[in-house]
This record gives structure tokens, C-alpha cells and sequence, in this order.
């Protein structure tokens, strides 16, 4: 964390769709300089004059100009804050140049980042480094993958406290879910494939469940991309379109905590349908469909995304359900009270930001996911400020 800032997060793209959720979520749930000093970046001081005006937020409200294309504007931004907070993709385009300029300056760094080729390339570039400066990079601080890597955490906390050990098989299943999928996550989703589509050598780390687990190599994982009969749950699944990086995220969390879910985790992420013919068939129709997609089947263009009414009407229930080696189960449910795209998104990243810099100093360099990264105290944050829920199952 960068001793020497001005501010204690930068939102850089506050000029964007969720950018300026996040600022208008800070301005609300903070204020500016009582708890938390924070400012608004991006390439245009009047767009973002504009946004300031727009959220409510006060004239005196910090605007710092930053560009992607401007180095010195990067370096500069980087050294104003303990943590830049940053919703600019793709990050597969647009992320290298502030992750270096942070990791450079020791300044702590969070985004909304489910890009795994990115990802691994910037571990394999700069977590010497950001362990040398004590810059803290942590990706993925949104819906992915926040619900799934702090409920796998929470689940496993609670099977060593019933049982003494860790469940080796987790099931992480989405019951029911409202909202849409976010336009920055579908251009993510393309920056990926053009990058697979250009060196057919990156097919194999997109693919690879431990691809981010720093060169462990656990065993061989179940097959999530077909609908069937979940036996343990005795319900019908479909294949859920998150798994692809939820899952690698979980897979670090453990690498990064010494296994602490043990070196033989077999995990999962469906989407439930239900039970009989009829969940059959609702996993087969979730299975082509999939979420987040309008009604015309476009999805929101980058800086584009749902209403205000349309967030608020959004949701998600997530069952986490472990297994020990003796047979025994324990499930744990995560909720979100906003659409997971955007409304919950935006306030799950400025939790993630604050509680870095505010809960977890002591935290060293490195590049990180959230469990840990932010843990328990990150869990908390968002149960007190974020609409999030971590409770564990009835038996």
C-alpha cells in the first residue's frame, strides 16, 4: 500500500457504466474524507464533472485525468492512492499499464477482471515485483468472483469447525438468479477468444482448472459442461457460464493459502434446474440459454447496462455444499440483493478496495485473489454495507 497517497481509492473509469455505480455507491455509503477519501478518474474532466454532478456528489469531490494511452497519467494517478480501483476493460487491452504503474509505486490495485489469460500473464510479469514494492493486486473483486471464492472460504471455515478438516469435494450451485450480464464482461469475453483465436497455445490455460494456482497441479476435476442429474443433491444441473474463472480463482485461493482446502479439491459450479422432468428441462433451457442476455439476444455494449429499477429488481442464491472424506455434508448459501452484474458488482469492488487498505494492511505484496487477500474481514464488510448474506444451511 502506497504510504504517501493523496486519497484512499482512485475509481478509475468512473466515467462508465459501473465506474459511475461505484462512485455513486462511495458517495452514499461514505461520504468523501470522514471515513474514506476517495476521487474519480478518467479521460475527460468535464465527463467527469458531469458524473460528480450527476450521483450527487459534492463539487469539492477529487477528479484526477487518466488515460490508458498517457504513461506519465497512469504513473501519476497510481502515486495519489493507496489503492486504484479500476473498472477499464478489457483488461486484456487496457490493464497491463496501470497493473505496472501500481505494482511499481507499491499502490494497491482491485478490478472487476475475469479475463484468465490476462490474469496469468500478469502473475507470471509482476508478482515479484508487487511482492517487492508491497503493491496488493487482487482481481476478479466482483461477481466473479467474490460470491464463489468467499463462499468456498466460508464453507470450508465452518466444515472445520463441525467436522476438523476441510470438505475435498465442494459443489458450488446457483439456485435462482436475476439480472444481466454486463457489457463489460461480454467484451472480455471476446478480448479472450481473439487472444485464443491469434496463438492456439492459450487454449489450453483457458481450459486448464489450474491454470492460476501457480504451477500445482491437483486432480483431475468434474465435467461441468453438460446437463445431468446431480446425485448428492438428487436435482437436475446445467452448466453455468462463470465456472470457467470462478473456478481457476478458487483453485489460487487454496495455492495461495498453502491448500488449506487440501491438495485434492474437486470443484464445480452448475446452475440448478430442479428436481424430476420438470427441473430437467429447466436445466436444458438454462443450458442453451444462459443468463444475462436482452430480450433481443444482444447483450449491453461496453459503458451500456440495465436500469436502476431493473438493478434493484436483481438478485442471486448461490448453495455452497461440501462433502468430507467420511461422507459427511454441510451446505452454506451466499445471497446478493441486486443484480449480479452491476448493482451488486459495483458494490462488492469499492467493499473489496476499502477493506484492503482499511482492514487488511498487514497483508503483504503480491498478486492475490480475494479469500486471501480480504477473507473474513472482506465477508463482513459486505454483509454490514453490500446486501450480501453468508449464512450456513439448517442441517
Amino acid at each position: 500500500m502506497n504510504p504517501n497517497a493523496k486519497y484512499d481509492v482512485v475509481v478509475f473509469g468512473a466515467t462508465g457504466f459501473t465506474g459511475r455505480l461505484v462512485a455513486e455507491y462511495l458517495n452514499e455509503t461514505y461520504g468523501n474524507g470522514k471515513d474514506v477519501t476517495w476521487a474519480m478518474a478518467g479521460r475527460s474532466a468535464d465527463k467527469l464533472a458531469d458524473v460528480r454532478d450527476l450521483i450527487g456528489a459534492p463539487k469539492d469531490t477529487p477528479l484526477v485525468v487518466a488515460d490508458i494511452s498517457d504513461p506519465a497519467s497512469i504513473e501519476a494517478m497510481a502515486q495519489q492512492a493507496k489503492c486504484v480501483l479500476t473498472t477499464v476493460g478489457p483488461y486484456t487491452y487496457y490493464g497491463e499499464p496501470l497493473v505496472k504503474a501500481c505494482v511499481e509505486n507499491g499502490t494497491d490495485y482491485v478490478d472487476l477482471c475475469g479475463e484468465v489469460l490476462f490474469m496469468r500473464e500478469m502473475i507470471g510479469k509482476y508478482e515479484e515485483a508487487a511482492k517487492a514494492s508491497g503493491a496488493r493486486i487482487v482481481f476478479s473483486c466482483g461477481f466473479d468472483s467474490i460470491p464463489f471464492d468467499l463462499g468456498v472460504q466460508f464453507l470450508q471455515e465452518e466444515a472445520v469447525k463441525k467436522f476438523g478438516a476441510p470438505c475435498p469435494r465442494v459443489r458450488s450451485r446457483m439456485r435462482a438468479m436475476r439480472g444481466t450480464l454486463s457489457g463489460g464482461t461480454a467484451a472480455s469475453g471476446a478480448a479472450t477468444m481473439e487472444a485464443v483465436q491469434k496463438d492456439k497455445s492459450l487454449f489450453m490455460p483457458l481450459v486448464d482448472p489450474f491454470s492460476l494456482a501457480g504451477g500445482f497441479v491437483g486432480p483431475e476435476q468434474p465435467d461441468g459442461n453438460q446437463v445431468f442429474l446431480d446425485d448428492v443433491l438428487d436435482l437436475w444441473v446445467a452448466p453455468f457460464m462463470m465456472a470457467v474463472i470462478n473456478s481457476k480463482n478458487v483453485h489460487r485461493s487454496n495455492a495461495l493459502m498453502g491448500h488449506a482446502y487440501g491438495e485434492d479439491l474437486l470443484y464445480d459450479e452448475m446452475m440448478i434446474g430442479g428436481a424430476g422432468a420438470e427441473g430437467k428441462a429447466a436445466a436444458e433451457a438454462a443450458a442453451s440459454a444462459q443468463f444475462g442476455t436482452t430480450e433481443n439476444g444482444d447483450v449491453p455494449k461496453p459503458g451500456e447496462g440495465p436500469s436502476k429499477e431493473e438493478r434493484e429488481a436483481g438478485f442471486y442464491d448461490l448453495m455452497v455444499h461440501g462433502t468430507t472424506a467420511d461422507g459427511e455434508t454441510l451446505s452454506v448459501t451466499v445471497t446478493g440483493d441486486k443484480d449480479p452484474g452491476y448493482g451488486s458488482t459495483s458494490k462488492m469492488i469499492s467493499e473489496a478496495a476499502i477493506c484492503l487498505i482499511k482492514d487488511r494492511a498487514d497483508v503483504p505484496g503480491g498478486i492475490y485473489t480475494t479469500a486471501p487477500a480480504m477473507g473474513a474481514a472482506l465477508r463482513q464488510r459486505l454483509i454490514d454495507h453490500a446486501g450480501l448474506t453468508f449464512t450456513v444451511d439448517a442441517a
